[in-house]
């Protein structure tokens, strides 16, 4: 039998230092790194169309029978007053104090049958709960490839960029029904039945259906690719690899992977019991960055300060919704962008690289994050205002930048704090963490994307 996360956590000596010493590095994309170069890949998703395979990095779990919205309902924040088949949502729980648990695209598959997809800690918590509660509901586990010891049922792919829409009519051969977003629909490609979810990774606003991922029967995946690389060769569609996927975030604003408020506290323990070590996202991930405290209860968000706000809704009784009936009126930090300073970043890409001894943690461009949750320490004055989450470059910004979520009296347009780069300490023993010094990176705060 395999310990199960509260063992480790025991053994540990507590969450953080667990997590601080658990070694990793960012969650991994298993695709081609480059079709051509990251910089055109990033540029096409804003100018003409980017194609993602998506196929292989996320977690897929399906939860079918009776009790299934049922399921969903009672441990989501999210309303489900009009949720049903091919319909799909950005599905947010908490844990019974109001605190994060996890997020993922929830896809309403058939009446009895919704899928979780994406990477976090909500798969297992909603299992968990559809088994202790006796839900009537069976559970069906699609592991990303790289942990797969089988073979992966669908292929996804993400046609994103203002070229979409024109790309995939050419691909069905006519014009396509529109699908209202986060809404499917069906259409055919190279002969082939095709699902849609209409929604936008890096975000063009005021457009029509710039973002569709497509999914199917995974021997149908070639010919529906072939199918539209062809179609898009007129319209400019590049195919992105694994560097540009992995920025396409710090454009749309999705705080990835923040850490889930299930590694302490009494409501969480029999989750932490039931949930094995070595085979779950929440016994396998490490922590990094500069921010750095010794209670895990620091590092918990609310949806508030991830950008859920706007997705949390009481019409419906939830775990969590008191708490969350409580914070409501309460301050809370908010979402931002942070565009760090160009001569700053110039003077740590070369501190890197060239500091000797004193030199920083490098910053791999174009993306820097180096563990599955990345805090670094944001600073407003001398005071600690945030976290910096992810960070990196893209072309449509023009720089470096990260999102944050900082206190909302600080969240002001042109407003400027400082990010501190590098742990304390020297860093710890992670493999992709060389020793090194910390510095501060000047950055400025904007409510808005800065593509």
């Amino acid at each position: 039998m395999s310990e199960s996360l509260e063992t480790k956590i025991r053994q540990s000596g507590g969450p953080v230092p667990m997590l601080r010493h658990t070694p990793g590095g960012a969650h991994p994309f298993p695709i081609k790194s480059e079709h051509s170069n990251w910089r055109d890949e990033q540029a096409s998703w804003k100018e003409t169309a980017v194609l993602f395979d998506q196929s292989h990095h996320m977690l897929d779990v399906t939860f079918t029978g009776p009790d299934a919205h049922r399921l969903m309902s009672d441990f989501g924040v999210n309303s489900f007053a009009t949720f049903g088949t091919d319909r799909a949502k950005q599905y947010v729980a908490v844990r019974e104090d109001g605190y994060f648990v996890g997020d993922a695209i929830l896809f309403g598959m058939e009446d009895d049958k919704v899928s979780l997809v994406g990477g976090g800690s909500v798969h297992d918590w909603i299992t968990f709960q559809a088994e202790q509660g006796g839900y009537r509901v069976e559970v069906t586990r699609d592991e990303s490839t790289p942990l797969n010891k089988g073979r992966r049922p669908l292929y996804r792919y993400q046609l994103q960029g203002p070229a979409a829409l024109k790309i995939a009519e050419k691909a069905h051969g006519g014009p396509i029904d529109r699908i209202r977003f986060f809404r499917m629909g069906r259409f055919t490609v190279a002969g082939h039945t095709v699902r849609a979810l209409n929604h936008t990774m890096t975000g063009v606003p005021g457009m029509e259906m710039t973002g569709l991922e497509l999914f199917g029967p995974l021997d149908e995946g070639p010919a529906v690719l072939a199918a539209l690389l062809r179609a898009g060769e007129e319209f400019g569609l590049r195919q992105g690899g694994a560097i540009a996927y992995s920025t396409t975030a710090l454009e749309s604003g999705w705080i990835g992977l923040p850490v889930p408020a299930i590694y302490s506290g009494e409501s969480t323990r029999a989750f932490r019991e039931w949930l094995t070590a070595d085979a779950s996202f929440a016994g396998r991930a490490c922590l990094g960055g500069s921010f750095d405290s010794a209670d895990i209860e620091d590092y918990y968000p609310t949806p508030w300060d991830l950008g859920y706000g706007n997705v949390v809704k009481f019409d419906h009784d939830f775990l969590g919704r008191s708490a969350l009936e409580r914070m409501a009126g309460q301050p809370h930090r908010r979402k931002v962008w942070l565009r760090w300073h160009d001569e700053d970043v110039t003077r740590l890409l070369a501190g890197g690289l060239f500091g000797g001894k004193a030199r920083t943690k490098y910053l791999q461009v174009p993306y820097a994050v180096y563990a599955t949750f990345h805090y670094d320490t944001v600073r407003a004055g001398d005071r600690v205002v945030g976290i910096s989450n992810r960070t990196g470059y893209t072309v449509n910004v023009g720089g470096w930048s990260s999102l944050a979520m900082i206190d909302e009296a600080d969240a002001v347009d042109g407003a400027e704090v400082t990010v501190v780069w590098g742990e304390s300490d020297g860093g710890t023993a992670k493999p992709d963490v060389e020793h090194h010094v910390q510095t501060e990176i000047r950055a400025t705060v904007s409510t808005s994307p800065l593509a």
